[in-house]
């Protein structure tokens, strides 16, 4: 999968601010953009796309598919929706965005859905966010590690998701890290100002690259134009081991992202 490490997130974007941040982006070399069904601004992505001028082949264009939509009856249907929205044929990632809450739909009827999109082409790859570590296992003994393109969960110094992590590592699954920055958090932490001073970067570019190192890919977002390009140079940044284990320590299970239909998530992960 050629997927960009450093992504454009499109996540609480909306109307013009959502078509001005992926014009800036596209504009500044990001070729990686990451929408969701539920963000409601999947229109505007692709109309950016669309004047942008970029030739479709050069970007990576990653989609999620909403809880309401996992059923056998709905997913095909719902991305064929999505993309009649980007102005697209077809997609480069599609992700199952929460698995199913109170596993309402099966897990094995939806991925075998999703699977079933991408051979007929809505699709080139397929993937799963938000899992668990049974609910990551249970993936990858239902279709196979190999056919599962992604997984894309919550990572930045303050949750680190080691387990699940791990887990994707060991079984040659590609990570994608959303929320890297923490909301912003990063910018305000003593140890990331620290590193900064160290490296003449920001805190942001310190975690970006922190993420990076590991063999992260990161989708943050922004709507500044310095912002967006400064992310996008993070992979300059070369941080020491002393440095990453400086960062490691931060830990402390800060989970950000937690609606109230979240799977029952890993102790310490």
């Amino acid at each position: 999968m050629n997927m960009p490490a450093i992504g454009l997130g499109t996540f609480r974007l909306q109307g013009q601010t959502v078509i001005d941040s992926v014009l800036t982006g596209l504009e500044l070399g990001y070729r990686h953009i990451d929408t969701a069904q539920i963000y409601g601004n999947e229109a505007e992505v692709g109309q950016a796309i669309a004047d942008s001028g970029i030739e479709r082949a050069s970007l990576f264009v990653t989609t999620k598919i909403w809880t309401e939509n996992l059923s056998a009856a709905a997913l095909a249907p719902s991305l064929e929706d999505s993309l009649a929205r980007l102005q697209l044929d077809q997609v480069d990632l599609t992700l199952i965005h929460w698995p199913s809450p109170g596993d309402a739909v099966p897990l094995a009827e939806s991925l075998t859905a999703l699977a079933e999109a991408k051979a007929r082409g809505l699709t080139r790859h397929i993937g799963v966010s938000n899992f668990t570590l049974a609910q990551l296992q249970q993936a990858i003994d239902l279709v196979g590690a190999d056919r599962i393109a992604s997984v894309q969960i919550e990572m930045h110094p303050f949750l680190q998701n080691r387990r699940v992590a791990r887990l994707a590592g060991e079984n040659g699954i590609p990570v994608t890290a959303y929320m890297p920055l923490a909301y912003g958090k990063v910018m305000h932490d003593p140890v990331l100002q620290r590193l900064a001073v160290q490296h003449d970067t920001s805190p942001a570019q310190v975690a970006l690259s922190w993420l990076l190192q590991q063999g992260f890919a990161v989708i943050p977002s922004s709507t500044r134009r310095e912002h967006l390009q400064a992310n996008l140079q993070a992979a300059r940044v070369r941080l020491s081991a002393a440095d990453s284990a400086a960062i490691a320590a931060l830990e402390r299970g800060e989970r950000l992202v937690n609606p109230d239909f979240a799977p029952q998530w890993d102790p310490d992960a």
